[in-house]
């Protein structure tokens, strides 16, 4: 639905506001027409602002899955990764540059990047950009931007301070919600009471032996406990990997890629995971740590359940 009502209308010139929960097919919705108005008018460019290194390489996965043997080009900003790598694919004068804010504000103060020379804007994911602090940033390259441009914005919540951002982003923007429930009816959600005298590692170690478990995505509040979980369920057996932010990148998208690969049935993950990321057949989300927000708890058990496949969410407590 999505991609039914924002397709026409970016391809109208319309700003768009989008409001749809994560797995909707947004990606696809804002890529297209922005690939099909680059085809047809010489000198049209896209900066896409998203607020993790995860979702932005997803995008560029998407981007370069769709552009293939076309003559479009996509540089890509994200922190912890070569900033001389990305300052040279810069200097190619990419039509589309996909990145997060710190990365991207970095180079406009270096006068790698100028905003300036971009007449469509994206920002994916709008409030989670806000949950992580990004606002000023955002609002410091918005300032920046052409006043004749297109802007396209994305977000699963509209709260007042989205509200704000959209209305000074955005001129009469085309509005399309296709929010269903905040949860979907394709996944079943349980809590799981962890007895007395028990630890929730003992629990989630026998949950993970039961055959159903297939492919399982594991949550905890920080960074130091994940790594800690994954180590006591590797020695017990389980073919286990992490994702954090004190990784790496290059150990981030290795983490993913075996993940969804198979190699691995469990990957454990702080919130960083939570958002954007899109991998199939994911048979169980598991809160080992209760999540802060209900906002935050909607986008990790939205991991599961995916495509109308069913997914099982449960919450130890």
């Amino acid at each position: 639905p999505i991609q039914t009502q924002a397709i026409p209308a970016i391809l109208n010139g319309k700003d768009v506001t989008g409001i749809a929960n994560t797995g909707t097919g947004k990606t696809a919705a804002f890529l297209i027409p922005i690939i099909e108005q680059i085809l047809q008018k010489k000198g049209k460019r896209a900066l896409i602002i998203t607020p993790t290194r995860e979702l932005a390489l997803q995008i560029r996965d998407e981007m370069q899955k769709f552009t293939v043997n076309m003559p479009i080009y996509s540089a890509f900003c994200i922190g912890k990764s070569s900033m001389r790598d990305q300052i040279f694919n810069l200097r190619r004068n990419p039509d589309v540059v996909i990145g997060t804010p710190g990365r991207l504000k970095d180079f406009i103060e270096r006068k790698h990047l100028r905003p300036s020379e971009f007449n469509t804007i994206v920002l994916d994911e709008a409030d989670r950009m806000l949950d992580m602090g990004f606002v000023q940033d955002i609002r410091s390259i918005i300032s920046l931007l052409p006043k004749n441009r297109q802007s396209l914005f994305f977000s699963a919540t509209v709260s007042p301070a989205i509200a704000q951002l959209i209305s000074a982003f955005t001129v009469n923007p085309v509005t399309i919600s296709v929010k269903v429930n905040e949860t979907t009816a394709d996944i079943r959600q349980e809590v799981v009471t962890v007895e007395m005298g028990k630890k929730k590692v003992d629990m989630l170690h026998e949950m993970l032996l039961k055959e159903e478990y297939k492919k399982v995505l594991v949550f905890g509040a920080t960074k130091h406990g994940v790594e800690q979980l994954a180590r006591e369920l590797f020695k017990r057996g389980h073919k286990v990997t992490s994702i954090h932010g004190d990784k790496a990148q290059f150990q981030r998208i290795q983490a993913i890629r075996m993940f969804k690969e198979d190699v691995v049935r469990v990957l454990v993950a702080t919130d960083v995971a939570a958002r954007g990321l899109d991998i199939n057949n994911v048979s169980h989300v598991v809160n080992f740590d209760i999540p802060k927000t209900y906002e935050d708890y909607i986008h990790r058990i939205g991991r599961t359940g995916r495509a109308n496949k069913t997914g099982v969410a449960l919450t130890l407590v």
